[in-house]
């Protein structure tokens, strides 16, 4: 089965939990959150990753839908349930903080997409950094690639003693300290009750698709601090 467009009802149950977050609440309502939510999901998730797979058959990359349950040793005194989903294309790897990832979610008060880690390790920053040191040309044509296009924000926490990068442009990627992410925010629109969604998602994750190849060989590089 085919992408048809997330149900309009969707926003509907997503603020349903936020507000109701009890399984006295869920339960009942199970069949529909399968419906609406969780199958146009893993349907785009399927389509995203053929369709990104089929564009480059030289990366091997899994895809991942998350699940709505949350970790019951994480509650911290939250409700049992996620009030948004969202799926991941990426390279398959053990530590999954060390991998950049393509994504796309979906929450009560809009949609979001695009390039990024989650908690990037310091090692990861460490050796984009060394990488930036021996060969900044390289990167600093992917930024300008990046400059170029007016979709993606790019997002992450500085240090507070900003390092000196190899030139001006760089600086924002050379100072990131714990990951970053390029990132497009929205809300609801009606791209999202479209068939049209996968389409449009991949040919703006395809401008990126540079810095990707990029970033993913970065886990092989050798530990900088040890030299």
């Amino acid at each position: 089965m085919s992408f048809q467009g997330f149900d309009p009802a969707v926003v509907d149950f997503m603020w349903g939990i936020r507000f109701n977050n009890s399984r006295e609440w869920f339960e009942p309502r199970k069949a529909e959150y399968k419906e609406i939510f969780e199958g146009p999901m893993k349907e785009l998730c399927r389509e995203l990753y053929t369709g990104f797979s089929d564009k480059h058959p030289n990366l091997p990359l899994v895809s991942r839908v998350s699940r709505i349950y949350r970790d019951a040793r994480r509650l911290f005194g939250r409700g049992p349930y996620k009030d948004h989903l969202w799926l991941t294309v990426s390279q398959p790897a053990e530590r999954w903080s060390c991998q950049p990832v393509f994504w796309f979610e979906l929450a009560p008060e809009g949609y979001s997409f695009g390039l990024g880690y989650w908690m990037a390790q310091a090692l990861t920053m460490a050796k984009l950094r060394a990488r930036i040191d021996q060969d900044p040309k390289t990167m600093e044509k992917l930024a300008r690639q990046i400059a170029k296009q007016d979709t993606f924000q790019l997002q992450g926490e500085e240090f507070k003693k900003l390092r000196p990068s190899p030139s001006k442009l760089l600086d924002p990627w050379y100072n990131k300290k714990g990951g970053f992410s390029l990132s497009c925010e929205r809300e609801h629109d009606d791209l999202l009750w479209s068939p049209e969604l996968p389409g449009y998602l991949l040919e703006e994750w395809e401008k990126l698709a540079p810095l990707y190849q990029y970033l993913s060989t970065l886990d092989g590089d050798p530990d900088p601090r040890q030299e």
